[in-house]
């Protein structure tokens, strides 16, 4: 699925770049508190340190501030997991960190993951399926360690399996931004993380 290209009256690449970070930075913490139905434009343009004329100038609709909120949580998801994941080495302790790691990025992005959760209903019929893909795509980074776990022996699963490990793996790791509210008074983000991956992992151990 294409990215939907969100219109901008400025040319400059660079300008337009900084321009929407700050204007993401704004509109998360104002989805948080407020939701994105009762924040209004003048409050992201507030929030991102500019005025709503500036704002106007690299998005048009209030929509298209949502859509980059959630392409921006993906992107930066993926890209944290890409850089520190070795996707190719099959081990049970590779798949253990990249567990711990996943979890520790969604601790960091905690508001982010929250503000995703709420607020990604809103975006338009042709919006949301691109984003939702993103997801899917992540999901497909997690198959990739385990099959190579299973291709070395480590483990013993099907395809089917090897997916449904992937999505319980990621959904789990969400599980700490939008439940953390209720989870800190329990646990720590090291008991979580270390309490989940030994039910994850010894779960598939009975498939070897």
């Amino acid at each position: 699925m294409e990215k939907r290209e969100v219109h901008a009256s400025v040319k400059d690449e660079q300008l337009v770049s900084m321009r929407r970070t700050q204007m993401i930075k704004g509109a998360v913490t104002l989805f948080k508190d407020k939701g994105f139905h009762r924040t209004t434009t003048r409050e992201i343009a507030k929030a991102a340190g500019f005025s709503i004329g500036t704002l106007y100038e690299y998005i048009r609709t209030k929509e298209d501030v949502l859509y980059l909120v959630c392409d921006f949580i993906y992107d930066e998801v993926k890209d944290r997991l890409q850089k520190e994941v070795n996707q190719n080495r099959g081990t049970i302790e590779n798949l253990r960190l990249t567990i711990a790691y996943f979890f520790q990025v969604m601790d960091d992005m905690q508001d982010e993951v929250l503000v995703m959760y709420q607020e990604a209903k809103s975006l338009s019929k042709d919006a949301l399926p691109y984003v939702l893909n993103k997801e899917i795509e992540m999901v497909k980074m997690f198959e990739v360690v385990i099959s190579h776990c299973v291709e070395n022996g480590e483990l013993r699963l099907s395809e089917e399996e090897i997916s449904l490990v992937a999505h319980n793996i990621f959904v789990q790791g969400q599980m700490w931004g939008f439940r953390r509210w209720a989870l800190q008074r329990a646990y720590t983000l090291e008991d979580y993380i270390d309490i989940q991956t030994e039910l994850l992992i010894g779960g598939l151990y009975v498939h070897k």
